[in-house]
């Protein structure tokens, strides 16, 4: 069975935990869009491991891992995180990852134009992670990007990157910031395409061919629903297609391959950077921080915190075609003694199922609450649907009756085994 697995919030909601569960009896993950701005966090064997860009597959011996065409690839970050798995005793090479040659490149100018950007657009910045993503999809929306296909050759590549130059330095001068030459970006990246030149190939026909020989298929999503280009909170979004659809065209499988979408999201909501946000609540936040919880895997930024929103769930869960649920950090909510659910925004005194397209309505949207008690006691050792309290099991059949989809995994701790199947 080939599954998608996708966030379902603004990212951040534990992909990495039940990809790393999953993969037990898979035969290949593949990840088929974003970049290193995003970070997957996965605890085994008492280890601690935050990914990047290589798929949660790694940490298991005997999977092949993809990195489709769809992600933006800074060779220099997966270089260094290739240093860091090995440093834990993780074999890297081209047995267990290959990289899709029309995988784009992550160039220095490209995080340099991310700052740029965000400084000029002072307070209306997008909170972007400065990582160069927007701008490497945007030279690919506009044909002038560079894939790994061109940086295998040297003079192509010195070639292509002296034209875009042209523009970028015009572009940087402007903002008064350091201009590049192209030996300055060939003397910081070739070593890294040099590292990774075994990896990069064509990858289509293997991953094709897995399907067909009936292997077990992962497609490892990065970000979350609300961070799509198209569905997201725009403008306040990343730069690629972070739902369902985007697993396909990012890795060059399609659709009829998939059979199953499995949504991930938090028992309750957070977001890091700029944009609406109508359940954020100061105290919750401070509860969860005040834990050591709810901090950027990438950036170390605290993440704002509130409530469940189910009016953004309702929407990820139609454009992703979630067929099941998985609702993590349960365990976060073990304290309260009463739990809010926000199952609809009140607009201009009109209630509003579905969040609005109109980036105004945002400002205005009031969250309409059901109150649930909480069940205060722990639940990290729960093993078993039975073994979680009453309480518990209320708060998620309303989750899943709200959202239109069945829970199907619980996460109540951040262990392997506290994974739940119901």
């Amino acid at each position: 069975m080939n599954t998608i697995i996708c966030g379902l919030q603004w990212g951040d909601e534990g992909k990495g935990k039940i990809v790393d569960y999953l993969t037990e009896t898979a035969d290949v993950v593949a990840r088929g869009q974003g970049g290193n701005n995003a970070g997957h966090t996965v605890i085994a064997n008492d280890t601690k491991y935050v990914l990047h860009l290589v798929p949660s597959g790694i940490l298991w011996d005997n999977k092949k891992n993809f990195i489709g065409n769809g992600v933006v690839m800074d060779p220099v970050g997966l270089c260094k995180e290739f240093v860091s798995l090995e440093e834990k005793g993780i074999v890297v090479d081209a047995d267990k990852l290959l990289i899709s040659d029309r995988a784009h490149v992550v160039l220095p100018y490209h995080r340099e134009l991310d700052a740029a950007r965000e400084v000029a657009l002072g307070k209306n910045k997008i909170g972007t992670t400065k990582r160069g993503i927007g701008p490497t999809y945007a030279d690919k929306a506009n044909r002038c990007g560079i894939r790994l296909a061109d940086m295998l050759c040297e003079s192509t590549a010195r070639e292509l990157i002296e034209i875009r130059l042209i523009d970028v330095n015009r572009t940087l001068s402007f903002h008064k910031l350091p201009t590049f030459t192209v030996d300055q970006v060939m003397e910081e990246v070739m070593p890294a395409i040099e590292r990774l030149r075994p990896h990069i190939c064509n990858t289509i026909p293997p991953l094709y061919q897995a399907w067909k020989d009936g292997k077990t298929i992962l497609f490892e999503g990065a970000q979350g629903s609300l961070l799509d280009i198209d569905f997201g909170t725009y403008p306040y979004l990343t730069s690629s297609n972070t739902t369902a659809g985007g697993a396909c065209t990012g890795s060059g499988l399609p659709p009829t391959a998939i059979d199953r979408v499995i949504g991930v999201c938090k028992a309750y909501t957070t977001r890091v950077g700029e944009g609406p946000m109508p359940t954020e609540n100061d105290d919750i936040s401070a509860y969860f921080h005040a834990r050591g919880m709810e901090f950027g895997a990438t950036t170390g930024r605290p993440r704002r915190c509130g409530w469940l929103d189910t009016v953004l769930l309702r929407m990820a869960v139609m454009v992703n075609g979630v067929t099941d649920l998985a609702v993590t950090i349960l365990d976060g909510l073990d304290e309260k003694e009463s739990l809010q659910i926000c199952v609809a925004y009140e607009i201009d005194g009109e209630r509003h199922d579905f969040p609005p397209a109109n980036r105004a309505a945002w400002d205005k949207a009031t969250p309409i609450y059901e109150e649930l008690p909480g069940w205060q006691a722990d639940t990290t050792s729960a093993r078993s649907w039975d073994d979680l309290p009453a309480n518990a099991q209320a708060y998620l059949n309303r989750l899943s009756e709200l959202v239109g989809a069945p829970v199907s995994f619980i996460g109540n701790g951040p262990e392997r085994e506290q994974t739940i199947i119901v």
